[in-house]
C-alpha cells in the first residue's frame, strides 16, 4: 500500500519490516533446534526492547490524542489496549529471548519460548493488519502537510 503522508508511510515501512521478522520468528521457533534460532532470538530481543516501545509510544503520545480530538477515540482506545496486551507478552518473552540469544536457554523453557513467540506473532500480525487498514488511511486524511512533516521529523529523530 502507498500512503500520502510521511507518518503513514514510515509506520507502514516499520510494519512491513516487523512482519518479515515475525514471519521468520514463527517459522524458526515453531521447529525444534533450528540453527537460526539463536541469531533470530537476538533480532527479536532488539525488536522487543526498542521497536515496540518506540513505535507504540509514538502512536500513543502523538497520534492517538489527535485521533480522539477528531472523533476517532474508540479506534485509538482499542489500539492502545492491544499495545498493552502485546507489551505484556513481550515482557514475559524478553528474558527467554535474551537467554536464547546468548545460547543459555534452559531446555525446560524451550516450550514456553515457542509458545510466547507464537503468541506475540499472532497478536502483532493482527494488530499491524488493523493499523494498516484503519489507522494509516485515517492519518492520511487527518494530518495536514505541516503536522505530518513535524511528526515525521520527530519520529525519525526519536
Amino acid at each position: 500500500m502507498s500512503f500520502m503522508r510521511q507518518v503513514s508511510q514510515a509506520l507502514d515501512d516499520e510494519h512491513r519490516a516487523n512482519l518479515e521478522l515475525l514471519g521468520r520468528a514463527e517459522r524458526v521457533f515453531a521447529r525444534a533446534d533450528d540453527p537460526e534460532a539463536q541469531a533470530l532470538a537476538g533480532q527479536l530481543v532488539r525488536h522487543l526492547e526498542h521497536e515496540i516501545g518506540r513505535h507504540f509510544g509514538f502512536e500513543e503520545d502523538q497520534l492517538f490524542p489527535l485521533m480522539a480530538d477528531a472523533g476517532d477515540g474508540d479506534l485509538a482506545e482499542m489500539l492502545g489496549e492491544e499495545h498493552d496486551t502485546i507489551r505484556s507478552v513481550a515482557e514475559d518473552l524478553l528474558p527467554l529471548a535474551r537467554a536464547a540469544a546468548a545460547g543459555k536457554l534452559d531446555p525446560a523453557d524451550a516450550g514456553t519460548l515457542k509458545r510466547l513467540v507464537l503468541e506475540i506473532v499472532e497478536r502483532q500480525v493482527a494488530h499491524i493488519q488493523k493499523e494498516t487498514m484503519a489507522l494509516l488511511p485515517l492519518l492520511d486524511d487527518l494530518l495536514d502537510e505541516e503536522t505530518d512533516r513535524e511528526l515525521a521529523f520527530a519520529y525519525a529523530c526519536d
